[in-house]
């Protein structure tokens, strides 16, 4: 048997196997082209499918280099070219249909071709590549030789076609931008030349655009220079100066879709705003064709976006992404939309037979119509594309006739093998959970009608796979279902159950050799086991929980045991390693099942001997061979097969697996590896594309197929059939499944494999009779939202246990998982229902019991109360919302803390900006009286390059006054006689010049350019505005005027710094005389206010970078500590201060005595008051002589005190008055001041003003230097430029002039021959009767030149 040859034997003879590609399936994701009338072809991953449009017949041409780029075809020649996406790719042409190469074209180009197009005729082919070379270049395919090319950086292009009537033309577009090419030819020589079309705006309307190199209608400005192009001012000196427009002067433009060739060599181009442009092939001129309105627009069809175009007799065809193919009607700049056909699905592209009697139109899916033209118009679909590209794939047993296809979006199709015609569809509903509605349609043959509404969408289909032991097969979605469809009828494929397992998407659907069982792996980490029989109803056995990301699933199910090995692999990328687990099924496991799983359908792991393993290095794949002692991993870090030995004693906990054998795979890129059903080959496919199918012994390869790409990610999965016949393998991204099937396959493995494929049929024909019959007789099941569904009806619950399953009336479908859970706590309510009851009956007592302990509490007193929370029995439950208003406290506190650090950190920049980098900070001084503000000048310290700078010039200048004083002395001593000769003219010379000057210094400031020296500012190094002419005497210039600027400031700063100190000596001394007023106006008893003034805010800015506690209207939150620490120190000070207070015996008899002072003041007089003396409390006629005297005596005092009180009061009024008058004298003074300082502030602006307009008209004339400079750089470059094409020019005009003369010479040579030859005709023929002759000779005449 297979599974029993030993190592011993040695290797298999293979006997020289080999394998080709016998079909390829796939839809075009390029356009679809012509090879004749009959034959049309689209590159599909490595391939180029050629489909006979009569015979639907295909024929496939491999390329050898990997996937196929662009292609293109010349129907002339019948022969098709397309490129390869290798590094440096080349360009591959071959003739049809019997798919020899005819040649192959080198180019320089280092990524890949983008466009390829054939001339209409000659032997033409024009390339277009993107990055990194952008280049057009034309070929002479036939002679393998590049006539000529041209790189247009930046430009990248979508479509490119030569005019059908004049090779010579090629047009190029883009999104932006339309150029038609011309090529010129001179002899052997090919040259380019771009013309690109102007476009119009986005309205339609064109735009003026004038000449940037050399404008003419710029404006004159005598004021200001000339005024240079934007180029110029941009400093722009190379080409780009050319093409230079701001973004400013940028207008959108109409963006080109598709274009066309008319036979009048003109274009039409379809825009994406919906324009219909017609551009001269001559001319380069571009007109906006009218559209003609229909009287009554009925639809939204009324704005069309053409998406491909093709030319007809009077217009031309257009389709838009609505799935209408439109006749355009064109007549006299004008044009009219009719419908021409309808297609079920967004048209791409469209292309007409060479014979013109078809039309052939490619949807976006792929699917590609035939409309042929006729009395009768047909329309007949040539490929029908599948919804998506393969997801998975596999062969209906035993594998010899038909297979399975899955897409995506949930279409399942089932092919037949021989020739990939599609027997039959299936559309699988996969609804979503988070909906508002479902409407989906399950059609069978036909394409499906799908209708989406708000809130709907579909998940995808994952994986799928055939049983074995039955014509079903079953698909995993991304919902977590698994639908088990019956292919018992090839035609008419349907859905027969769906097993909703759990919410999580299955990732891995694998049936064992024999078809015993499912097992199905969810991202989750959960393996299912499902009865694979669909007479069970599929059964769900159990479930077992392994590592979550599983990777692959792999069994082992001989014929002669009765027992299914079950190995998972998981992956732990972070920790670089995997984990294997394995585990065994028995084959009666369903009919126990109840034993080997627990109530939630766990199955339990001592009964299904689950053991665990772990690699020290990761595996992209893993299988386990059929003699479960070794099984073989695909290593993802290198490319390496290793084999491992399996422990043969039983092992607790995670056993390490060492590598027993390596084998380097030559497959790059992660891998997967497939063991045939007989267990002898072994078959690993990469990201390389390349399948190897292995000697299972050796692991040596001895047979290989480059079936995908690594440009396209490689294979995504294979399929081989029972008898290792027929191999299917499906490309990742690239969209092929190839079909493969072995050339030669004999020797001893050979026969082994074909008897174990017998040996299988006859065990499993049994269980296939059993289960077909089923199946003949299952009625379809209808799967709406209802079918096989498992619902709970849920009622409302008032009970508070947190058992009871709430129950509602909405329905629901709950996965299998779910449901075994609920009914596990179902079986657990009904079992502890009376211990429950009980339990509460002990917390209603006990809840009883507390709060009378509560009530108790309240009656006690505030020392021997407990706090409320300390009742609460749910401690847990107290120390969680603790914690977590805890967490919402620190994360408040967090949040305001980052809060005030975002506005502490802007505080500090403008802080440090507008106060630290100050060196005289900003303030103002305002008056006493008047609303008059006068403000310095802030100022920030000069920089040490500024100073040094400022050296230099000095330095410079100083250097330059010393020159001209030395030449001026030097040419004196020169002229030493000359000017003795003429002293008296000299002296006389003198006495002008010195009138000269004494005028001159009369002049006023404001004559002299600069009014600078008013502040002490030394001008004397600057130059004449007139004498600055280089760039460097301009910048000495600006320098000076900067330390001049800078001065004038300094100065005024100085005397606003005296005045603010005169301020605040004046604020001072009213303080010190407020003083004296506030005690006079005491005395007095007046109501008066004194006046006291005060700096403001604006004086001392200081004061607002400074938080005072008066500005702060919030509260200041004391702890409670510190507030009873307070209290505590304030009470003891009391309690100290009265204690002194009371020892104190001298300060109260003085109190009690003097009142508290020694001796009476003068300023006491007015609050003096003489005691009456106590007898004057009786009536008058009782007093006595003595005290009469005495009442005489105080009327004598109280006059005396009267009279003194009378002259101190007028003393203190004119002090009073006296020191308001002072006051105000000196505050008025002080305003007179700051009056004449705002004059001196207004005039150092105006210096600085002056200053500052000098340095923006030399910074203007430096900017204007600049422009002018680069101006003449540009043109400059620009006759150089010219020079050179000129001389180009004249050189080929040269080169031209002598083909012309060599044509000539050799033209006359061959004219004098010819009238030689004339001349002697007859004489030729002078034995031949005259009348012959002269028939010869008008045939001579009239021979072809």
């Amino acid at each position: 048997m297979a599974q029993g040859r030993e190592r011993d034997e040695g290797p298999h003879s293979t006997g020289g196997s080999s394998l080709s590609v016998r079909w390829v399936q796939g839809f075009p994701k390029q356009n679809v082209h012509f090879v004749n009338n009959n034959t049309i072809c689209y590159p599909c991953g490595n391939f180029v499918i050629f489909i006979n449009i009569e015979t639907k017949k295909k024929t496939v041409l491999q390329c050898s280099n990997g996937i196929v780029g662009v292609v293109a075809t010349n129907i002339p020649y019948e022969v098709v070219a397309f490129s390869d996406r290798k590094l440096k790719p080349l360009i591959h042409i071959y003739s049809f249909p019997g798919l020899t190469r005819r040649t192959k074209l080198k180019g320089n180009i280092l990524l890949d071709y983008t466009l390829l197009s054939f001339s209409y005729c000659g032997t033409y082919l024009a390339s277009y590549s993107s990055l990194p070379e952008f280049e057009l270049a034309l070929w002479n395919w036939e002679s393998n030789i590049i006539l000529c090319k041209k790189s247009q950086p930046g430009m990248d292009v979508n479509q490119m076609s030569f005019n059908p009537m004049n090779w010579r033309q090629l047009c190029l577009s883009s999104p932006s931008t339309v150029s038609v090419w011309t090529i010129e030819r001179s002899k052997q020589e090919h040259y380019f030349k771009a013309g690109l079309v102007k476009l119009p705006l986005e309205d339609g309307s064109f735009f003026n655009e004038t000449d940037v190199v050399f404008p003419q209608s710029l404006p004159k400005d005598l004021i200001y220079g000339p005024v240079l192009p934007l180029s110029a001012i941009a400093g722009l000196v190379g080409e780009e100066a050319e093409t230079f427009r701001p973004k400013d002067d940028l207008y959108p433009l109409l963006h080109p879709t598709m274009h066309c060739w008319t036979p009048t060599s003109d274009l039409y181009i379809g825009c994406e705003e919906g324009h219909l442009l017609v551009i001269n092939g001559d001319t380069l001129k571009v007109t906006v064709l009218n559209k003609i309105e229909e009287e009554s627009p009925s639809d939204r069809r009324n704005f069309i976006s053409p998406v491909t175009l093709v030319y007809q007799k009077e217009g031309m065809l257009a389709s838009g992404i609505d799935g209408f193919v439109y006749s355009f009607i064109i007549k006299d700049g004008s044009y009219m939309i009719e419908d021409f056909l309808e297609i079920e699905r967004p048209v791409e592209h469209m292309i007409f037979s060479p014979n013109y009697t078809m039309l052939l139109i490619q949807t976006d899916k792929g699917s590609v119509y035939i409309y042929t033209f006729g009395e009768k118009p047909i329309l007949s679909k040539v490929l029908d594309a599948c919804d998506g590209t393969f997801q998975a794939i596999d062969f209906i047993t035993p594998g010899t006739q038909h297979f399975m296809t899955l897409t995506h979006s949930g279409e399942v199709c089932v092919w037949w093998l021989e020739d990939c015609a599609c027997v039959s569809k299936i559309y699988l509903n996969i609804p979503a959970f988070q909906i508002h509605c479902i409407i989906a349609f399950l059609h069978v043959g036909e394409q499906a009608q799908w209708r989406y509404t708000s809130g709907v969408y579909f998940k995808q289909a994952t994986v799928l796979a055939c049983c074995p032991s039955s014509f079903s097969a079953a698909v995993g979605t991304e919902s977590g279902s698994v639908y088990f469809i019956s292919v018992y009828h090839e035609e008419s494929p349907q859905v027969m159950h769906k097993a909703f397992l759990s919410e999580s998407s299955v990732r891995h659907i694998v049936y064992d050799q024999r078809g015993i069982f499912l097992l199905v792996g969810t991202s989750e980490g959960k393996v299912f086991v499902i009865n694979a029989n669909s007479s069970s109803s599929f059964q769900i056995i159990g479930f077992t929980e392994v590592a979550k990301d599983i990777v692959q699933i792999s069994t082992v199910s001989l014929l002669e045991t009765d027992m299914v090995e079950v190995m998972v692999l998981s992956s732990f990328p972070e920790a670089g390693r995997s984990r294997l687990e394995m585990f065994t099924l028995p084959t009666l496991l369903s009919q126990v099942s109840t034993n080997f799983a627990d109530e939630r359908g766990r199955l339990k792991d001592e009964l299904i001997h689950k053991y665990l393993y772990e690699l020290e290095h990761t595996l992209s794949s893993a299988v386990l061979d059929f003699q479960s002692k070794q099984l073989y991993g695909f290593c993802s870090q290198v490319p390496y097969i290793c084999s491992y030995l399996l422990p043969k004693k039983e092992h607790t906990g995670i056993y390490i697996l060492k590598p027993y054998q390596k084998v380097q795979s030559r497959q790059y890129g992660p891998g997967i590896l497939y063991l045939s059903s007989h267990g002898l080959l072994l078959i690993t496919i990469a990201k390389c594309g390349i399948l190897c199918i292995r000697d299972i012994y050796t692991l040596e390869t001895f047979a290989w197929c480059r079936s995908h790409s690594h440009q396209g990610h490689g294979i995504q999965s294979m399929r081989i059939s029972m008898d290792g016949k027929n191999i299917l393998v499906n490309g990742r991204d690239d969209g092929t499944l190839v079909y493969l099937k072995w050339k030669r396959f004999g020797g001893h493995l050979a026969n082994d494999i074909l008897d174990y494929y017998q040996k299988l049929l006859i065990f499993l024909s049994s269980t296939m009779d059993k289960e077909n019959d089923y199946l003949s007789r299952t009625p379809k099941v209808s799967m709406d939202l209802t079918s096989n569904s498992e619902h709970t009806k849920q009622k409302a619950s008032t009970d508070s246990s947190q058992d009871e399953l709430v129950l509602t009336d909405v329905k629901k479908e709950i996965p299998w998982i779910q449901q075994k859970s609920q009914e596990a706590i179902k079986k657990e309510v009904n079992l502890f229902s009376k211990k429950k009851e009980e339990i509460k009956k002990g917390i209603k007592a006990l809840s009883k019991t507390i709060l009378n302990m509560m009530e108790e509490n309240d009656k006690l007193e505030n020392i021997a109360k407990l706090d409320q929370q300390e009742f609460g029995l749910d401690l847990e439950a107290l120390k969680r919302l603790h914690d977590e208003s805890q967490e919402e406290v620190a994360k408040m506190k967090k949040d305001v803390e980052m809060h005030n650090l975002a506005k502490s950190y802007l505080a500090e920049l403008i802080k440090e900006e507008c106060w630290n980098s100050m060196a005289v900070k900003g303030r103002a001084l305002k008056c006493f009286h008047i609303p008059c503000v006068v403000e310095n000048f802030p100022m920030k310290a000069r920089t040490a390059e500024e100073l040094k700078e400022l050296e230099r010039v000095l330095q410079q200048k100083k250097i330059e006054a010393e020159c001209l004083k030395l030449r001026k002395e030097i040419v004196e001593a020169q002229s030493g006689v000359t000017l003795v000769k003429k002293r008296h003219e000299e002296d006389d010379e003198e006495e002008e010049e010195e009138d000269k000057k004494v005028e001159y210094s009369n002049l006023p400031n404001y004559l002299l350019g600069s009014l600078s020296t008013d502040f002490g500012v030394d001008t004397s190094f600057l130059s004449s505005q007139l004498e600055l002419h280089s760039r460097e005497e301009k910048i000495n210039q600006i320098i000076l005027l900067k330390d001049i600027i800078y001065k004038v400031k300094t100065a005024f700063n100085d005397e606003f710094d005296a005045a603010y100190k005169q301020k605040e000596f004046e604020i001072a001394r009213v303080k010190e005389r407020n003083v004296r007023i506030r005690e006079i106006i005491l005395d007095l008893e007046l109501e008066e206010a004194v006046w006291q003034p005060e700096f403001e805010d604006c004086e001392k800015p200081e004061r607002t970078l400074v938080v005072r506690d008066e500005e702060i209207t919030a509260n200041k939150h004391v702890k409670p500590w510190h507030k009873a620490k307070a209290e505590l120190i304030t009470n003891r000070e009391t309690e100290h201060w009265l204690l002194i207070q009371g020892t104190n015996t001298r300060l109260r008899a003085l109190m009690d005595m003097m009142g508290g002072v020694l001796e009476v003041k003068k300023e006491d007089i007015l609050r003096m008051v003489i005691p009456q003396p106590a007898f004057m409390a009786k009536p008058d006629a009782v007093w006595t002589e003595e005290e009469r005297k005495q009442f005489k005596d105080y009327e004598k005092k109280v006059k005396e005190l009267n009279e003194e009180r009378d002259k101190y009061r007028k003393s203190l009024e004119a002090e009073l008055k006296k020191l308001q008058n002072s006051i105000q004298e000196s505050t008025q003074a002080f305003d007179e001041h700051l009056k004449r300082l705002f004059e001196r502030r207004v005039k150092a602006e105006m210096v600085t003003n002056q200053e500052e307009l000098k340095i923006n008209n030399l910074a203007f004339s430096l900017l204007l230097d600049e422009e002018l400079s680069s101006r003449e750089k540009f043109l400059n470059n620009y006759l150089t430029r010219k020079q050179q094409e000129k001389s180009q020019t004249s050189e080929a005009v040269r080169k031209s002039r002598e083909d012309l003369d060599v044509y000539k010479e050799h033209y006359d040579n061959l004219l004098a021959e010819d009238k030689v030859m004339d001349r002697s005709f007859k004489k030729e023929f002078v034995e031949i009767p005259s009348h012959q002759v002269d028939i010869l000779y008008k045939l001579f005449k009239r021979r072809p030149r």
